[in-house]
Parts: C-alpha cells; structure tokens; sequence
C-alpha cells in the first residue's frame, strides 16, 4: 500500500477530510501512473474508535501484585482508560461523589502605600564675578539685597552694583508629578538650575556663599539638598564659605562686627583666585 493511502485513511478514521487534486496545472509534469488500492468501506471515526477500544487488550498486572476485591486496576502511566475516551466521545461516566470544597481564606488586608512628598523650599542666587556664587534660602529683600552689596563692596569683593538676583522655587511644578525619590530629584534640580544659569551667563564658577547656612536646622529641606560635607557641597560640586542670614545681620549690630575679619579672610581669597 503506498504512503499517500496510508496517509487518506489516517485521515479518513480521524475525521478530517482529504483533499486531492483533480485539476492540472499548466505546464506541469505528468504524476507518475501507480496502482490505487481500493479504501476499505467508509465507517463513522466513532464506530471505528469503539471497535479499537473494544479490541484493546487488558494491560499486564505486575507479578508483585496479586488480585484482590479491595484494589483496582491500574493503567499504565502515558496510556488513556477506555472510561477516559469513552467519556470524550460522549459516553456517560460513572457517578462521582463532589469534591468537599474548601473554605475560603480571608483576604490578607493591602497597606496603601504612601505616595512621597516633594520636598519644598526656594533660593535665591548672585554670581560674583561669574566666579563665586552667593546663594541664600528664600527671596531677597531690598534691605537684604544692599545689606550684600555693602559688606561685598567694603571687603573688595564686588566692584559697582549688585548683578541681578535668580530666584529658583522647588518643585517647579507640585501638583502635576508625584515624585518617586524626592531628595534625589531636587538635588538634579538644583543642580540642572545653576548649570544652566552658569551655561547661559558664561559663569566659570569656582565658589559658594551661603548665606544663612549656620541658622538653619540640619533636617531642613535646603540643607539636605546641598549635602555639604567637610566645606563642600556634593550636589553642586564646589566649596562652600557658610556664613549667617543676611536677614540676622540687618537688625544685629554685633553680628557685622563678629563676621567682619571672616569677610576680610574672604576677600584675600577672592584676590587669591583671580585670574
């Protein structure tokens, strides 16, 4: 019998519907002349399925094992029961006792996970020079703003007017993005704001002022963003002069005269440095 038989009967008994071509296609060559042995009779795939499981022989017993009332038949592992197949074909099975299902489990109780805050604070920001950058929390005042130019004039420092004063306000936008490591975002912020002032104005910054650096508390939002260890601010990447609150040295007489010799240290600095 040759294979393309084979091949039809196999796919007769499992349903499936042979195609064969009865048309030649152009300029094709001749199928080469065979003998067709005649198909068995057509038989339903379910009758033939029936008569397979009927004809099956009973699975070998193991030597071991001995018959008894109380143990059923196995089935060797990888064969299908007749009862199984039966079942697929449609045939009722024996009755079986429900499944006791068991009780539900409670639902472990979620903790919301609470969303991070951003932390919140402003800075204003005067580059010296296009060298040193005096930076102080919150906006300037007028008072405050000839306050600087005063001491910066009279320790030689700054020649002339005070240059424009950069007011920076974190976050730039509170209610539109929740962030996910709030210390960290405000530290690039920060750090992206000078960059990008010092980009545009031509500053080659080589120091920091910050004013008011010694009157505020260590958890306090500025502080944490400026994360200065040992005279240096890791965010920014330069040194850091600390000096009081330039509103403290407005209503105190005292503290002008205990900052003085450090603005005249100061100032040997900044003549020290100049290019």
């Amino acid at each position: 019998m040759t294979p393309e038989v084979i091949r039809r009967q196999y796919l007769d008994a499992m349903g499936i519907t042979a195609w064969a071509s009865r048309y030649e296609l152009p300029n094709a060559l001749p199928t080469q002349a065979c003998e067709w042995e005649d198909a068995p009779a057509s038989q339903p795939p379910r009758e033939r399925l029936h008569a397979l499981l009927d004809d099956a022989p009973a699975p070998p017993r193991p030597r071991s094992q001995t018959p008894s009332a109380a143990t059923p038949s196995s089935v060797p592992s990888g064969a299908a029961s007749p009862s199984a197949v039966r079942a697929l074909l449609g045939q009722e099975a024996p009755a079986v006792a429900p499944a006791v299902e068991a009780p539900a489990e409670p639902a472990a109780s979620i903790t919301p996970i609470q969303q991070a805050q951003p932390l919140e604070f402003s800075l204003s920001c005067v580059c010296l020079g296009g060298r040193w950058l005096a930076i102080c929390e919150g906006e300037l005042g007028p008072s405050e703003q000839q306050l600087l130019a005063n001491m910066l004039r009279a320790a030689g420092v700054l020649n002339g007017a005070l240059p424009a004063v950069i007011y920076f306000k974190w976050p730039p936008m509170a209610t539109v993005f929740t962030p996910e490591e709030p210390l960290e975002e405000a530290r690039d912020g920060v750090a992206a704001f000078i960059a990008g002032a010092a980009s545009r104005q031509g500053w080659q910054l080589e120091h920091v002022l910050w004013w008011g650096a010694d009157s505020v508390a260590d958890d306090a939002p500025l502080v944490q963003v400026m994360a200065v260890n040992q005279d240096k601010s890791h965010t920014l990447g330069l040194p850091v002069w600390q000096g009081p609150a330039l509103a403290t040295l407005t209503q105190s007489g005292n503290a002008k005269r205990a900052l003085w010799p450090k603005l005249v240290a100061l100032a040997d600095q900044w003549r020290s440095s100049a290019p």
